[in-house]
């Protein structure tokens, strides 16, 4: 598996930029490439997609654990001619912010994949040197193979090159200039996604310019592809192998995917396919009502507050959703979806749109990041022990979003993997599970299914 890890000293340093930048150059070389994010983000996958047209996956090892992280790669990057990881904030920032563990440090540990640093060195000159060199004696298998300059001119890049090269003994495998035209704009969820960024195309395949220009692309080809050799971990394997036991054919399962719920983990509907689910994806806003003979409905996250006008005109899909799971169709909704199951939705500027009415109680707007990070997600009634998280098992996922609401359930308790914090959460029912947590379906098997079987 040739790959190598795009990793940085904190957020905001170019890692999405240059890694798009990489794999469309690589992509318009002709290499089969694949691509991967560490950690729980949804956006940057999307933008990986953009630029291969394909699936990229997360790496999580909270999530996963690292025989996932492991297998993971090695299914979806088999055959590839190289896999690009894209890190998670900085290089060595995990868990609660006190631990490495769920870095881009950890994936890269739990994979073996070189590491390539980014640093930004606007606003800087030798101490870019000192920076470097804390990061290789953090820690004694750092997995730090290069170093890509980037916000450089080229003048003082030939300066940089030479001193870091000499007075640390790692290489420089190029810089990038200021794109500024190239820059991936930010709102409070991370990146506006690819469809928002206008020319988009055109944006691409400048990057891919300047990276076919100002980084040594055949350097990191040859450093992807003199890794060590993985091995697939046999109890993973049997594993996946097993979940023919309990195939659940002929359920059509309507998955919500449009402008306003585009947050989706790819390893989630793939594991609902492989126990004999068949996806049919529908949009809340352009849709008139859910698809015809279904037997479930997931309802992803996403920008629901940015589409609270035709989210609200749209009375008939409302209407479609709130019968069917009134009804008694299984429903899974988390973040964006359980506010869009509530009776309304409050925007920035305090006007209330109504919505599907199946959550009594509003989804508002706090003006600040409320709960965030991490969680593990247990159940506490007897309702949710019996139709969906069996007496002592949890389900993993986290939590990132700045809407709160006045009915976020009692059924479940996110509980901080420190165990230092925690909060009632999700509505358990019958045949409906819904929350603010984003959720990560192969972290607990017997929950998935019984979502398959309450139907």
């Amino acid at each position: 598996i040739p790959r190598l890890l795009l990793t940085a000293a904190s957020s905001g340093s170019g890692k999405a930029m240059i890694t798009c930048g990489i794999l469309k150059a690589l992509k318009n070389r002709g290499l089969n490439c694949a691509a991967f994010k560490c950690g729980p983000d949804y956006i940057d996958p999307m933008f990986h997609r953009k630029v291969l047209g394909i699936d990229s996956y997360n790496l999580d090892t909270f999530m996963c654990k690292r025989t996932g992280v492991r297998q993971s790669l090695l299914s979806h990057g088999k055959n590839r001619d190289i896999c690009v990881l894209e890190g998670v904030m900085g290089y060595y920032d995990g868990i609660a912010g006190i631990s490495k563990e769920a870095s881009a440090w950890d994936v890269a540990d739990t994979t073996d994949t070189p590491a390539i640093l980014i640093l930004d060195c606007k606003g800087v000159s030798v101490s870019a040197v000192a920076v470097v060199k804390g990061f290789l004696e953090y820690e004694t298998e750092h997995h730090i193979k290069g170093v890509i300059l980037n916000r450089i001119s080229p003048m003082m890049y030939a300066r940089m090159k030479q001193m870091i090269e000499e007075q640390l003994k790692v290489r420089v495998y190029g810089y990038v200039p200021v794109v500024s035209e190239c820059v991936l704009e930010s709102r409070y969820l991370g990146l506006q996604i690819p469809e928002e960024v206008e020319k988009i195309d055109e944006k691409l395949e400048h990057l891919a310019r300047v990276m076919e220009d100002t980084v040594d692309l055949d350097g990191i080809l040859e450093l992807a592809r003199n890794v060590s050799a993985m091995q697939e971990d046999t109890q993973v394997k049997e594993h996946l192998l097993n979940l023919s036991d309990t195939l659940q054919k002929g359920i059509r399962i309507a998955v919500a995917h449009d402008e306003a719920f585009c947050f989706i983990y790819p390893d989630n509907l793939e594991i609902l396919k492989k126990l004999g689910a068949e996806i049919v994806t529908f949009s809340p806003i352009h849709d008139r009502s859910l698809p015809e003979n279904i037997q479930g409905i997931v309802l992803y996250r996403g920008y629901p507050e940015l589409y609270a006008k035709e989210l609200s005109e749209n009375d008939s899909m409302r209407e479609s959703i709130c019968h069917a799971v009134t009804l008694g169709v299984p429903c899974i909704a988390e973040c964006g979806g359980f506010m869009y199951l509530h009776e309304k939705i409050r925007d920035r500027e305090g006007k209330e749109w109504s919505m599907v009415g199946r959550i009594r109680g509003i989804s508002y707007p706090t003006g600040k990041l409320v709960r965030f990070g991490y969680v593990n997600v247990i159940p506490m009634s007897e309702t949710c022990k019996k139709e969906w998280l069996p007496e002592g098992t949890s389900l993993r996922g986290h939590e990132f979003h700045y809407w709160d609401s006045t009915e976020n359930g009692e059924d479940c308790m996110a509980v901080k993997p420190d165990g230092k914090r925690s909060w009632s959460c999700i509505h358990a029912e019958p045949g409906l599970f819904a929350g603010y947590p984003h959720l990560y379906y192969p972290s607990n098997r017997a929950w998935i299914e019984n979502f398959l079987k309450c139907r």
